[in-house]
């Protein structure tokens, strides 16, 4: 098929925080249903990616201070 875009990436890097097998604990652990709990940073073979647990990155502040009144203007 030509033209066609992926919904989310496939290549996403394995990490327990964002997988469906996890549950977020208070203390920023996560409990994992195959290895109890685990940091967030760490991952196992049996990952399942779950799109709806990652947070995408803020995006950028962006910058006015290089801006003067003259780029205001409607003239």
């Amino acid at each position: 098929m030509f033209g066609k875009k992926k919904l989310f990436e496939t290549n996403i890097e394995p990490r327990c925080v964002y997988c469906a097998k996890g549950a977020p604990l208070d203390d920023g652990s996560i409990l994992c249903a195959k290895r109890g709990v685990v940091t967030p940073g760490s991952a196992c073979g049996s990952f399942r990616y779950d799109p709806l647990k990652r947070v995408p990155p803020k995006p950028a502040t962006p910058d006015f201070s290089k801006l003067s009144d003259e780029d205001f203007r409607l003239d």
